[in-house]
């Protein structure tokens, strides 16, 4: 069987030569092979690659070495035996065909499942052999990726004495702070609901009804670099909203992790897994716990009159608080850190992550053909879909029934949703069919729609 699930048959073209990269050998092995016989990762995503000094590098894992490249020269090269794609910029339609038999498919996506519901689905997400994703069941996990330790979660709090004064100057209980308006969890509809039951400052271009006191403030890099002034005006809150941009399982953001270390209990609507990952079991309010937004309202208004009751929400930061032994086990066996210069980035842990399955594969395969087939050659690892699989979009308060048919919402999510679905069932056609033209994608799409319509 060839590594690319049996859908590629052609023959390697003779290799093309490669940028040479000056050899060094780190800490990591005890690999004295020249770069010459090094198999090769290939960054198709060039954009994600510099984060060497220069195109082609040399790095040096536990189990052997490597060379990673963004130069598409090597593409076809008989020694490029995985190609990495960041999954934003994963298009169906530009892929590279015909997909070789000799290399993997590896995919690296911590971002949005809105960035491309393409891996959202089967034949897109099957697409891969080797996964980082957010989901804790992707080949290399980068759930806890906006969560750099328990001391982050830890930071003290605001004290609530201050948190009332703040009350008494005329701020809401609730804050709101989102410039990203239109996106697939649709969370301005539940949260203009919201607005009805309880007073929400809201500070963002979506339902802004508030302005931030200072030019400071505003300048929209001040908030993404947790600038001490900010993360001082928005700890006084009682309550953040903490909606994610989609829902999926272990998605979770700084919009959530953020408000923890602040002290600020986060009203959250996002991962439906999330509980598996808090530090106990009362220090965030799921909206999906309560029957409607009026519901919600009422709980927050009872929380934020009773300082004692509120206060439950904090005790995770108090000295022995986080009692979740998965969420510590987690963070202790992750080999890279958040903002930690002792431990690699995930970025370049994944590299190694594939650069060690490579050196394996190939180990493997010589042992087989030495063997003259005693030693079966080793089997295709096939990303599956619980790797990133998430859920269609669903409206943020109301069911898709109650929207008027032009409703913006609805015209783009779900279409893209169900669009790409249709896209990764076409490439996936494409390559077993061992097509070499990307221009032929639109075909296939139109093939796919053609039938779809004649079954409904």
């Amino acid at each position: 069987p060839c590594w690319a699930d049996g859908w590629a048959q052609d023959a390697v073209p003779p290799g093309a030569a490669f940028v040479a990269a000056a050899s060094y050998r780190g800490p990591g092995n005890n690999d004295t092979r020249s770069n010459k016989a090094l198999p090769i990762l290939l960054w198709w995503s060039g954009s994600l690659f510099p984060h060497f000094p220069g195109d082609t590098e040399r790095i040096d894992c536990p189990r052997g070495s490597c060379l990673v490249t963004r130069s598409r020269r090597v593409a076809r090269h008989r020694r490029t035996k995985a190609l990495i794609f960041y999954g934003t910029d994963f298009r169906a339609y530009e892929a590279p065909l015909p997909r070789l038999p000799h290399q993997t498919w590896a995919l690296f996506h911590e971002e949005s499942p809105m960035n491309n519901y393409v891996l959202s689905h089967s034949p897109g997400i099957r697409l891969f052999n080797y996964t980082a994703t957010f989901r804790r069941e992707s080949d290399y996990p980068l759930t806890l990726q906006w969560l750099p330790g328990t001391a982050y979660l830890r930071a003290p709090a605001v004290p609530l004495a201050e948190k009332d004064a703040w009350r008494r100057k005329g701020y809401g209980p609730v804050l709101y702070m989102q410039s990203h308006c239109d996106v697939p969890s649709d969370r301005d509809r539940y949260v203009r609901e919201l607005m009805k039951y309880i007073q929400v400052d809201s500070y963002g271009k979506c339902l802004n009804n508030r302005e931030l006191p200072s030019e400071r403030l505003r300048d929209t890099s001040t908030a993404t670099t947790e600038d001490s002034e900010f993360m001082t005006f928005i700890a006084r809150y009682k309550f953040h909203l903490a909606l994610e941009n989609a829902i999926c399982d272990d998605y979770m953001t700084e919009k959530l992790w953020r408000p923890m270390h602040l002290g600020a209990v986060p009203v959250y609507r996002g991962s439906p897994a999330v509980r598996d990952w808090m530090p106990n079991n009362l220090s965030i309010i799921l909206i999906d716990d309560f029957d409607s937004p009026r519901e919600l309202a009422k709980y927050l208004d009872f929380l934020d009159k009773n300082g004692e009751e509120y206060l439950k929400y904090l005790e995770y930061k108090n000295a022995g608080g986080i009692e979740n032994q998965f969420l510590l086990e987690s963070l202790e066996k992750r080999e890279w850190g958040v903002n930690d210069m002792t431990l690699p980035n995930y970025l370049n842990g994944f590299e190694c992550f594939i650069c060690d399955k490579e050196n394996t594969r190939v180990k493997e395969e010589q042992e087989h053909k030495k063997s003259r087939g005693k030693i079966p050659a080793p089997r295709p690892h096939i990303a599956q879909f619980k790797h990133m699989g998430c859920p269609m979009p669903t409206p943020g308060f109301g069911s898709v029934e109650d929207l008027s048919g032009g409703d913006s919402w609805k015209e783009m999510w779900l279409q893209d949703y169900w669009q790409s679905l249709d896209q990764g069932e076409a490439l996936t056609a494409m390559i077993h069919r061992n097509e070499s033209h990307q221009g032929r994608f639109w075909d296939y799409m139109h093939e796919i729609f053609l039938k779809r319509t004649r079954q409904h």
